[in-house]
């Protein structure tokens, strides 16, 4: 009798456990990277880069962010197939990076908060539902602007001054606009313009515009060589034909707009024809309505409408960067659907414009967004 019949042999055995090999193991193992990755990145936290300048000096050009999914709850996708890593086009050989042939419906896990005013969001910029982009919700393009206001906020821009529900609005501490300035026929000093990140452009001998920040201003105001230093406003009912909702019947511009109510989830409203314009597209594009306007009369897939009921809630966003942003002064509302993330800190910023040693902009680095 075999005493040591607990001291198995791997011999005695019929199937024995193959190794795998390493081009296998390199596989699992970029494999489960590509899964981490992608769960991290569509539930938790992700990094985008500021291409523009539209929320200067808030946000500079070159910084790298941390926007997080679980502020406002993760948006679950609504285009699952698509190439990892990609938005929403392949890398140079720039053909779609997603198969639009699967739709989800939309949906969002419990978030730590609501979206607040002065929040600074990322979402999907809304106008890319149109042709030639036709895109996805949830492929269209990364934007970043600020918060202005949120569904059932009344908003009116009165001279430059956001007003929310009548109040004046916050203006963020670091928004640039344009000022024109005057000299007594002294140039400036190119280097202190340069040190101090103010964008200029010379109309005259005497006069100039600067792009900058009130404080910037106020600074300016004081030099001997400066004359006068006015902000650059349009005049009121002065029609821009490229601010929403590019009717004549409103006669608004990037600094006299509205008043005007964004859409609350629930929000029933009385349509007729003189508000109908503001907000067709979001009952049209955003809600998936066919919708008509036969004179006076409005139709809802196919029958006379007075009244509509929103599905969802709409917010109002605008870059800090004022007369340097496309945001819905341009094109109107963004449906809580757009809604990627909170910003929540820069982790790296880059100035492609700088020196050799100064490229790297050590005083932006972990630095909070407010």
């Amino acid at each position: 009798m075999n005493w040591k019949f607990w001291n198995k042999n791997p011999k005695d055995k019929a199937i024995t456990k193959k190794k795998k090999s390493a081009g296998r193991e390199w596989f699992d193992a970029i494999l489960f990277a590509v899964i981490a990755a992608t769960l991290i990145r569509g539930l938790f936290i992700e990094a985008y880069t500021i291409p523009t300048g539209s929320m200067e000096k808030t946000l500079l050009v070159g910084d790298f962010l941390f926007v997080s999914k679980v502020n406002y709850g993760a948006r679950m996708p609504i285009t699952p197939v698509s190439f990892p890593f990609a938005h929403h086009s392949m890398p140079i050989i720039g053909t779609k990076a997603y198969y639009d042939g699967i739709q989800w419906k939309y949906r969002r896990l419990p978030g730590l908060s609501e979206i607040k005013r002065n929040d600074v969001i990322v979402f999907n910029y809304p106008m890319e539902a149109d042709s030639p982009y036709n895109r996805p919700v949830d492929k269209r393009e990364n934007y970043i602007k600020r918060c202005i206001g949120i569904g059932g906020d009344t908003l009116r821009i009165i001279n430059a001054q956001v007003y929310i529900n009548g109040k004046p609005a916050e203006t963020p501490q670091f928004g640039e606009t344009n000022y024109a300035v005057k000299s007594d026929g002294t140039d400036f000093n190119p280097q202190k313009l340069e040190d101090m990140d103010i964008e200029v452009q010379r109309a005259t001998e005497d006069d100039y515009y600067f792009n900058m920040t009130a404080a910037q201003a106020e600074t300016i105001k004081n030099w001997e060589n400066v004359k006068s230093v006015i902000p650059v406003i349009r005049p009121i009912n002065e029609f821009e034909p490229q601010i929403f909702p590019h009717n004549q019947r409103f006669k608004w511009n990037e600094d006299n707009f509205g008043s005007v109510i964004i859409p609350k989830k629930g929000w029933n409203v009385k349509l007729d024809s003189t508000n109908f314009p503001l907000y067709e597209r979001a009952i049209r594009v955003y809600e998936g309505n066919k919708v008509e306007q036969n004179g006076n009369q409005i139709v809802i897939n196919g029958k006379p409408a007075d009244n509509y009921t929103f599905k969802q809630n709409y917010y109002w966003m605008m870059g800090d960067n004022r007369h340097n942003s496309l945001d819905s002064r341009y094109w109107g509302f963004v449906p809580e659907d757009h809604i990627v993330g909170k910003a929540l800190f820069v982790w790296m910023s880059w100035d492609s414009d700088g020196t050799f040693l100064s490229k790297i902009r050590w005083n932006r680095i972990f630095g909070g967004i407010y």
